[in-house]
């Protein structure tokens, strides 16, 4: 049950907790702090657009991951994560300001984008929520748009970015690399056949970059934390140089200086650098001499890097 203090209440899906996000939950905390206020981020789960049976944008970052990342870019920032179903949708504004904003949470300022929508058939914009605030005894307020000199940062440009294979521009507005994850699966093999195993990944949720080949970090999880595992360079594609590939993409990586076995694990797998698009070779041989080109660049691009302070022993 929520505490009966008043909050400040941050409104949005804040897929991938982008830099423009962290500063609205880095004003949230402090504006809270200076009031007497709960900072409070409200976010849903699953994404609107899944629970209403439309098809969702692929996301970057995954429940687990973002309410981390809350917790780390914002630690007084208390999230509370609202079930997006087709019940909920059904509420008119009226009744979502009422039932959740007041009454719920008791907020005393609600802050969203200048493009919110919200209530049934997405009705309500922000003059209405600012009337309804009005009624009700809260403050509204549009958070402004940060951004750079190719515009405001937002997880739609994140995955264009992605899309496009402008890592550097994502993992800029990201203020981090973009993260992976999946649990380690048998594959056929064949990278140890040509001196190069890989992990090979099942499940992965988040937003796949361009087909190509990827400098890494990797951490593992275990018991509901990350550890940093390895450095290592990652294929995302299709493999079109293996004749009996199947054309659903794959993320196989490759770790520098780790032999043991890791099926079953789960990884994170942080993309720092792209190296190159993927492509097809005449065959196994000609792969196996690029593979060790690609592995010897992943390493010299990734020498340099350490442990992020703030992720408590994890790569990022």
């Amino acid at each position: 049950m929520e505490s009966l203090r008043a909050r400040i209440v941050a409104i949005g899906n804040f897929d991938g907790v982008h830099r423009g996000h962290q500063a609205v939950l880095a004003d949230a905390s402090r504006d809270a702090g200076a009031r007497g206020l709960i900072a409070t981020a409200l976010t849903f789960s699953p994404h609107p657009a899944e629970a209403l049976g439309r098809t969702a944008p692929p996301k970057l970052t995954t429940l687990a991951r973002k309410l981390e990342l809350f917790q780390r870019v914002a630690p007084a920032v208390e999230p509370v994560v609202e079930r997006f179903d087709r019940a909920f949708a059904a509420q008119s504004p009226a009744e979502f300001a009422e039932r959740v904003l007041a009454q719920r949470l008791h907020a005393r300022v609600v802050v969203v984008g200048h493009n919110f929508r919200f209530g049934h058939g997405r009705e309500g914009d922000f003059e209405t929520l600012r009337r309804l605030g009005e009624a009700l005894g809260f403050e509204t307020r549009s958070q402004t748009l940060l951004g750079d000199a190719r515009g405001p940062w937002s997880s739609s440009r994140v995955r264009e970015a992605l899309t496009r294979g402008a890592l550097e521009e994502a993992n800029e507005m990201l203020g981090r690399p973009h993260m992976v994850s999946g649990t380690v699966a048998r594959g056929d093999q064949r990278g140890r056949t040509i001196g190069f195993p890989t992990c090979n990944f099942a499940g992965v949720e988040e937003a796949l970059p361009a087909f190509g080949v990827y400098a890494v970090l990797v951490d593992r999880e275990e018991g509901g934390r990350a550890r940093a595992l390895a450095r290592g360079v990652a294929n995302i594609g299709v493999r079109p140089t293996v004749k009996d590939s199947e054309p659903k993409p794959s993320v196989e990586v490759h770790l520098f200086d780790f032999d043991a076995d890791l099926y079953g694990a789960r990884l994170r797998v942080h993309l720092v650098d792209r190296l190159r698009p993927e492509q097809k070779f005449a065959g196994l041989d000609a792969l196996k001499a690029q593979i060790g080109r690609d592995a010897a660049e992943a390493r010299d691009r990734l020498v340099e890097r350490s442990l992020d302070p703030a992720a408590e022993g994890a790569w990022h």
